[in-house]
């Protein structure tokens, strides 16, 4: 696999979601699978239109380590980012982590990092993964 922008050490921690899942590790870590599975392989057209993401997905796969953790990677015209997915054992069941780091250089990028922020769009979207693989998870699906 070509990895279009590397795994940034670097990059500022910018904030961390958490959703507890009513089911188990392995099958909390399953439906991330297929969750990241789909959400890396689909253009988003629009977004690769208005941000020039690299990847067009907007994410792409750069470090794996089931049934533990996956991180994404990509950038646009106004930021680098990683979003790192965990999967935390908490007896029966898991708890799902999405850790985000972003880098927004330049006037253009403080501008899309307050506009992301304040909007509350950043934290809506990465709940919204959440939910999705919890309720994935949860219907064994």
């Amino acid at each position: 696999m070509e990895c279009l922008t590397a795994v940034s050490t670097d990059l500022p921690f910018l904030d961390e979601h958490q959703r507890f899942v009513l089911a188990s590790p392995a099958r909390t870590w399953g439906a991330l699978d297929d969750y990241v599975g789909r959400l890396t392989g689909s253009s988003h057209g629009l977004l690769f239109l208005l941000l020039g993401t690299v990847p067009r997905s907007g994410f792409e796969i750069v470090r794996t380590d089931p049934p533990r953790e996956v991180v994404l990677s990509g950038r646009h015209r106004f930021a680098t980012y990683r979003l790192v997915f965990r999967v935390d054992p908490e007896g029966e069941h898991a708890r799902l982590r999405a850790l985000s780091y972003a880098a927004f250089p330049g006037l253009h990028g403080w501008a899309y990092r307050t506009a992301l922020m304040v909007s509350t769009g950043h934290r809506r979207a990465t709940r919204n993964m959440l939910r999705a693989v919890a309720r994935r998870a949860e219907r064994g699906a």
